[in-house]
């Protein structure tokens, strides 16, 4: 069976409340670690929201997994998409 390339993705995080769920997620995002090439996270501390953008490198069941394990914890709305193909 042919193993299937991992891609690029980005995906977006809008967390409100970001005080209180914080810690649920960045407990995600510790277990997708191994999978994120790079983060970036805005506060918006004018709203009690923050904003975090990931580059990510994986399977797209890896991904999939990440978005339901984030979109679980209340007050967290996220979206990806797929960029193009790893290089590796």
């Amino acid at each position: 069976m042919k193993e299937i390339n991992k891609g690029i993705c980005i995906v977006g995080l809008m967390v409100d409340e970001r005080a209180d769920h914080a810690p649920e997620v960045q407990e995600v995002l510790t277990k997708y670690g191994s999978n994120i090439i790079s983060r970036s996270g805005i506060p918006d501390p004018g709203r009690q929201r923050g904003i975090i953008t990931l580059t990510m490198q994986a399977h797209d069941n890896e991904r999939q997994s990440l978005e339901n394990d984030l979109s679980g914890i209340e007050g967290v709305t996220v979206k990806s998409f797929y960029l193009a193909d790893a290089i590796e």
